[in-house]
């Protein structure tokens, strides 16, 4: 892409977001409209491994479906991770808890970035009068509410864009396990958390030791791992601590370039205290367990499969 061309874009992105990002808490969590997609799923009751690896076996499931050229992945949500993933998990094999972790939650990360990807169609797409558009806008932070029923610009166009896209599988897998310890965590256990999100309004779960310079605040709950990851994703494309990833993420696209997990771990430095040397783990872990297959995988056009976990 000529630079002529492509520097004044970034400083658009950027400087937008920064503008209208002005009030975010790098690590408060802002939840979207939770989706309950599960309504027209077939359900499927799962009450222990053994059923649920008879299930992954049906829909031939496994992570030699990775590499293969269709590369597409079954439809599956499930109610919630509970306290007997967290004993049951630690009696296996390390290989074999991994690999049941992350084919459960790629395809939720998959469904969330559908959401996305139509939600993207639209800002490309719409008129700047459309009220989806504004919608979306207003979602997103580009408009606050007492400009809601103004025209878009072609910039904020552009800035919203830079928002409105997913993040690549093997990041958001990575980050899950990272941050849950592999759905082990009280968090993740209790409140479906699987990212460590921050919640100030008095409804999040204490943190054993809180850090009293950042008020009063706790780990946000979901509904279910779904919703997780749907505001882990929002959360990424809408905080103004996140920036540096929204800003790469573009240039990469104006290059055409593939956006991979590897590549935008980089810029999450601001996720945790530790800083770089958080990021560096999440890629080590990418690269250990060969999760850049996961960039390039789909999902299936099948009915979901909702897993009710309660048995």
């Amino acid at each position: 892409m000529n630079n002529k061309i492509y520097f004044p874009v970034l400083i658009i992105i950027a400087g937008l977001t920064l503008y209208y990002n002005m009030q975010a808490a790098d690590a408060t969590v802002s939840k979207p409209p939770q989706t309950h997609i599960e309504e027209t799923a077939s359900v499927v009751t799962i009450n222990s491994l053994a059923a649920l690896n008879t299930l992954f076996d049906k829909l031939d499931y496994h992570e030699t479906t990775w590499k293969q050229e269709s590369k597409v992945v079954p439809r599956i949500s499930f109610k919630g991770i509970g306290d007997n993933w967290s004993t049951k998990s630690n009696q296996l094999p390390v290989n074999t808890k991994k690999s049941i972790f992350f084919r459960l939650i790629t395809p939720l990360v998959l469904i969330a970035n559908e959401q996305v990807i139509a939600e993207r169609h639209i800002v490309k797409t719409a008129p700047l009068s459309s009220e989806k558009l504004l919608e979306i806008a207003l979602k997103y932070r580009i408009l606050d509410v007492k400009n809601k029923n103004k025209l878009l610009t072609e910039a904020q166009r552009v800035s919203l864009l830079a928002r409105v896209d997913i993040l690549p599988p093997s990041l958001a897998v990575a980050q899950a396990a990272e941050e849950s310890g592999w759905g082990t965590s009280r968090f993740a256990s209790k409140g479906n958390a699987l990212f460590g999100q921050w919640d100030f309004s008095g409804n999040g779960m204490k943190p054993k030791q809180q850090r009293k310079e950042l008020g009063n605040y706790g780990v946000a709950r979901f509904d279910s791992p779904l919703a997780s990851v749907e505001a882990y994703i929002f959360n990424i494309n809408s905080n103004a601590a996140y920036l540096k990833l929204r800003v790469l993420r573009a240039e990469l696209r104006a290059n055409n370039t593939p956006v991979t997990g590897t590549e935008l771990a980089g810029t999450l430095d601001k996720y945790s205290e530790r800083g770089e040397a958080y990021t560096e783990g999440l890629r080590q872990m990418i690269r250990f367990n060969k999760l850049e297959t996961l960039d390039t995988l789909t999902l299936s056009k099948e009915k979901l499969i909702h897993l009710n976990t309660d048995g």
